[in-house]
């Protein structure tokens, strides 16, 4: 047996019996090579054949990471992703790289009743749980009926918060259609993915007051997530 098989067999082993617990953060490089007595190098090809398999992660500038097993996420009527992820008992995060606001594009108008020409706010960004990317998300509004939702998303970095803050105190989910999807090459850089890897689209539409408010499309990891159905679904 090879060293490196050796060592991704006893970290493999160490994870199984919870000695490093998920979420946990490996040691320096440096001293897991020590432990061992390997180079880097030899260090580096077993835990990227573990990370392979979905037990660790890496963090650029923070380290490796034992990797949780794939989160439950419900598709309910109403959806709210960080709330979701506390009552799975995980750590939410989401990151909004772009708010901009656009002509609607045929799909979108189709969807969310809008005529062509009409504006939408469009929102993009990541989703994390337990500080790794499970998602992408693009999120469209009607611009008529939230003109001031662009600076609220940026000031509140939430969805919920910023439609709240636009005078939609609840909204509902009326569908979700769900699709499989591979990562291109720029979707798998910003989830960490080789390109290639599967993914789960999620196509949802939700409304408030009779009104069709929000379409939404959301690429997830298919290995970090499992989406759920309500029983009357």
């Amino acid at each position: 047996m090879s060293l490196w098989q050796s060592i991704a067999d006893n970290l493999r082993s160490e994870i199984a019996r919870g000695l490093w617990p998920p979420g946990t953060k490996l040691p320096a490089e440096a001293e897991l090579a020590s432990r061992y007595g390997v180079n880097r190098h030899t260090l580096r090809h077993a835990t990227r054949v573990l990370a392979d398999e979905g037990l660790l992660y890496s963090r650029r500038g923070a380290g490796v990471f034992v990797a949780a097993s794939p989160v439950d996420y419900p598709l309910g009527d109403r959806v709210r992703f960080h709330r979701n992820i506390e009552l799975a008992g995980r750590v939410p995060g989401r990151k909004l790289d772009a708010v901009m606001t656009r002509p609607v594009s045929a799909d979108e108008a189709v969807a969310l009743g809008l005529n062509i020409g009409d504006k939408v706010h469009v929102a993009e960004g990541i989703s994390m749980v337990d500080f790794k990317p499970v998602a992408l998300f693009r999120t469209v509004f009607p611009a008529d009926l939230l003109p001031d939702l662009p600076g609220r998303l940026r000031e509140r970095q939430s969805i919920t918060a910023a439609l709240s803050d636009c005078g939609i105190a609840d909204y509902r989910r009326v569908s979700t259609r769900v699709t499989a999807r591979v990562a291109d090459a720029t979707q798998a850089v910003k989830l960490q993915l080789d390109p290639g890897e599967p993914l789960l689209r999620t196509e949802a539409l939700s409304e408030s007051g009779g009104r069709m408010i929000e379409r939404g499309l959301t690429w997830w990891v298919a290995e970090r997530v499992t989406l759920t159905l309500p029983h009357d679904s």
